[in-house]
């Protein structure tokens, strides 16, 4: 799944701020790598994993696998259930922040 956003072209008559640089800025400088983009895949993918473990766990457990325990199978489905939701209300607050972007009056 690829997540990448393409950035609107704007005019740079419009655009705010355009070709005005703080004193100092010449160029990738202090600019971390990866950024938002990147720390969100790594959360998805994380997510990912902690729900793929859950459910090996589950299957573990109902195929009587003694070396596999009731509350570790317990506890990771909480915990692949509470970084589901926590992506849930990320990716809510985006869709809404976009459409309040793409609602807003130029």
């Amino acid at each position: 799944m690829d997540l990448r956003l393409t950035p609107v072209s704007m005019p740079t008559s419009i655009r705010p701020g355009a070709g005005v640089r703080p004193a100092g800025a010449g160029g990738a400088e202090g600019v971390a790598t990866g950024g938002f983009p990147e720390a969100f895949k790594n959360a998805l993918q994380s997510v990912s994993k902690a729900q793929n473990e859950s459910s090996r766990l589950q299957r573990e457990v109902q195929m009587e696998n003694p070396k596999v325990s009731l509350e570790e199978t317990m506890v990771a489905i909480q915990k692949a259930q509470i970084g589901f939701q926590a992506t849930l209300n990320v990716r809510n607050r985006m869709v809404q922040a976009y459409t309040d972007i793409m609602n807003m009056q130029v």
